[in-house]
């Protein structure tokens, strides 16, 4: 039976970046792209980062049964989703995939495919460091929103926090100050495939 490997962590930690690298590394691992109802943003590509749909699309996939975790975000352009769909994608049988998340969707994943089954790979990084980061990728948007980046900002205090982390059995934290190393650390997780904690 394969893993689902999950990465996770607030934004701005350098999520993308790590995934892309990681799957650029280890082509036996499969990818997985998840889909939004957000707007696609500056250098963001269909079924890249996201499958990006319409709010009428994601009901109809529900309605089918097809999606196998969602998420809101009451944001300030009103409500945003994010989910994981039952498509094909995912087949345990056939080997190892791979994957980004919040923790509320890891916990979901587990659910559908056993605890056994889906690996966390927590992303942290320095809250001032995420905010220069958050920031500098806003300038990059046709039209910044300062808004809503504080809005994301100050909620993943709330969706990561340690008192939830702690209830997810988020015990390995893999901090991405430097990017090599946040690499090497992920590697060796997938060489592992555990939940035992980093040497």
């Amino acid at each position: 039976m394969g893993r689902l490997f999950v990465i996770m962590g607030k934004s701005a930690t350098g999520k993308d970046s790590l995934y892309n690298e990681i799957v650029e590394r280890h082509p036996e691992l499969h990818r997985i792209i998840t889909y939004t109802t957000r707007p696609i943003r500056e250098r963001e590509t269909f079924g890249k980062e996201y499958y990006f749909v319409s709010r009428e699309e994601m009901y109809s996939m529900r309605e089918q049964g097809k999606i196998i975790e969602c998420r809101e975000y009451d944001t300030v352009f009103g409500p945003w989703f994010y989910f994981t769909a039952d498509d094909g994608q995912i087949d345990l049988s056939k080997g190892d995939y791979i994957l980004i998340s919040t923790l509320e969707g890891y916990k979901k994943l587990q659910c559908a495919f056993g605890i056994e089954c889906v690996v966390p790979v927590y992303i942290e990084v320095e809250d001032l460091e995420r905010l220069d980061r958050a920031v500098e990728r806003e300038r990059r948007q046709k039209k910044p929103c300062v808004q809503e980046l504080c809005r994301r900002f100050l909620a993943d205090e709330e969706d990561f926090s340690e008192q939830k982390l702690q209830m997810a059995g988020i015990e390995r934290r893999i901090v991405n100050d430097d990017f090599d190393a946040a690499v090497a650390s992920i590697e060796k997780l997938i060489e592992r495939g555990s939940h035992v904690a980093l040497d």
